[in-house]
């Protein structure tokens, strides 16, 4: 059996709420399972609070998730040096929630 090694993945608890694009992963639920999606702290439209909003939703039909969806962040990463590069950026796995199981509430 491989032993998983935290990777650079940080709890929720740490993330500036400062509106830049990071990576998040979103918990596994009844929808499918955990994966990693680029979000920012931002107010929805017409939307008094803010949330993490998607960054590649649709402005009539935002996709927003609440604290508790999600389970660790990190910095967007830095495009590929050099010009007319095509290489695509690599996604990480997401994180896996025994990483952070110290800071897990009961979620009722």
């Amino acid at each position: 059996m491989v032993e998983h090694e935290p990777g650079p993945w940080q709890p929720m608890s740490s993330v500036q709420r400062d509106g830049a694009r990071i990576l998040v992963t979103v918990r596994a639920g009844e929808q499918g399972p955990a994966e990693v999606d680029t979000v920012r702290w931002t107010s929805v439209r017409g939307a008094p609070e803010k949330a993490w909003v998607a960054t590649d939703t649709d402005a009539d039909s935002p996709v927003a998730y609440q604290d508790d969806e999600l389970l660790a962040w990190m910095p967007f990463p830095e495009p590929p040096a050099g010009r007319g590069t095509a290489a695509a950026p690599l996604w990480p796995d997401p994180a896996l929630e025994s990483d952070f199981e110290e800071e897990q509430g009961s979620g009722i």
